[in-house]
């Protein structure tokens, strides 16, 4: 084993790490690796785990030194799996073809219809015939079976390839990762806030009630977790109530545990993983577009949120727009618990983390309320005339509320309320369209939806 050499690669396309061993590796060496999760590909001839891990990582730094970025594409390793794939069917083919022929051949003695003659001499070769005959036909069609299995097979490796790479699951799997970033980002959100309160209460140990506020607070939760942890497979709260522990050894045992977490590189190495993806993902799919429009605090916080921070408040300042957080702010962003920025330094940072502001939802036609015989509204897919009633604004809300709703337009300029006519009952009740008697009026529209009743025709 002296002459071993292990080369460690990383792919971002499919978050997988890879390693290659110049030799067969030790039955102790090989158990490590498979317990951390990795599997041998004989095919491939390497050892590859499903997904990055830190534990994952540091096993490959260990052995090969160093990770190297993947040389092989997802495309080209699924092409080249497709090629293996195609090879099976083909082989699969041939075999089809032989089994047919082989049956074939044998079942020239029966061609002529000749029957088996039963206590003849020639019964006991008819009948292994008859058997070869049947068992060829049978792998015959297992064979055949097995190409179009096959066949399916490299078919769905090369389309998953161009799969993964279109620009709407690309899209898909950014909104994935940055869910992830926040769960992380929220672990460390909950340890920075416990701390702050633990060291707050620790700093009141000489007061007369403390005992009681640690008993109160211990069992408290936030929104995220509990404020206090397990301490030795107990609650600390058991610890407290049997007098085993102090209340200010409790506290110790709580900051401790907080300021772990708050500073744990187990945490951090996972959120830097996770802005790398991001990184590689959102340079995939293009350019990201600066946004130019004037800024709000609105957006602002929202651009924080989608990263992690915790109830982020942005306001107007100075030079720009500042914005506090309850918790550290996600350490991509800031440093603190605090930011300052101009609005074209907002900008550059939205940019750099690869942040779009979103754009406004297309505003509802408004719900106008004007007398009129009878509208065309669109229902259920279909465009229909709906006769109109009148009634009050309190009587409409006394409606059952899947027996009232509101309806586009047949022009899609305006809506309408509408309701099953109250004087009808059961489920063949007339749909009207309804003017509030009580209600602002609006002026009518222009529209050939609208059917207005003319005195002459009364």
């Amino acid at each position: 084993m002296t002459d071993l050499l292990i080369n460690a690669t990383y792919s971002a396309e499919d978050n997988k790490l890879r390693l290659y061993a110049s030799e067969r590796l030790e039955r102790d060496l090989f158990l490590r690796i498979k317990d951390a999760g990795f599997k041998w590909a004989p095919k491939q001839e390497l050892f590859v785990a499903p997904k990055w891990t830190p534990q994952r990582e540091d096993i490959c730094v260990e052995l090969a030194g160093s990770i190297e970025a993947e040389q092989s594409t997802l495309v080209e390793r699924a092409e080249i799996k497709a090629e293996r794939l195609d090879a099976l069917a083909q082989k699969r083919e041939q075999q089809a073809g032989a089994f047919h022929q082989a049956a074939a051949t044998i079942s020239e003695r029966f061609s002529r219809g000749q029957p088996i003659l039963i206590g003849h001499h020639s019964e006991r070769k008819a009948r292994k015939d008859q058997d070869r005959m049947n068992n060829a036909m049978t792998k015959a069609v297992a064979a055949s079976k097995a190409v179009h299995y096959w066949n399916y097979k490299a078919a769905g490796v090369e389309a998953h390839a161009n799969y993964q790479n279109r620009n709407d699951v690309r899209a898909r799997r950014i909104k994935t990762l940055l869910a992830d970033l926040r769960d992380w980002q929220r672990d460390l959100n909950h340890a920075s806030k416990c701390l702050e309160f633990w060291l707050s209460i620790k700093a009141q140990s000489k007061s007369e009630n403390f005992q009681d506020k640690v008993n109160h607070f211990i069992g408290s939760h936030l929104k995220h977790g509990a404020m206090a942890p397990y301490y030795k497979d107990q609650h600390l709260s058991s610890y407290l109530t049997k007098g085993e522990l102090s209340a200010l050894e409790v506290v110790e045992i709580c900051i401790r545990h907080h300021l772990y977490h708050s500073q744990s590189p187990y945490i951090y190495r996972w959120i830097q993983h996770i802005l790398g993806r991001l990184h590689f993902e959102r340079t995939e799919l293009g350019k990201t577009s600066r946004y130019e429009d004037p800024l709000t605090p609105v957006i602002i916080q929202v651009f924080v949120r989608e990263h992690g921070a915790d109830s982020p408040k942005a306001k107007k300042s100075d030079i720009g727009f500042s914005l506090t957080s309850a918790a550290p702010l996600p350490c991509h962003i800031a440093n603190s618990n605090e930011i300052d920025l101009s609005a074209e330094q907002w900008r550059d940072l939205m940019v750099t983390c690869g942040y779009e502001v979103p754009a406004p939802k297309a505003k509802k036609a408004p719900i106008l309320n004007f007398k009129a015989f009878s509208i065309e509204l669109n229902c259920w897919g279909n465009n229909r005339h709906f006769r109109q009633i009148e009634m009050t604004k309190a009587q409409y809300s006394a409606l059952y509320t899947d027996y009232r709703g509101v309806k586009y337009s047949g022009c899609k300029q305006f809506r309408m309320k509408i309701c099953k006519h109250p004087e009808q009952s059961g489920y063949q009740a007339e749909w009207c369209s309804v003017y509030l008697t009580d209600s602002k009026t609006h002026p009518a529209p222009e529209s050939s939806a609208i059917a207005f009743e003319k005195p002459e025709e009364q």
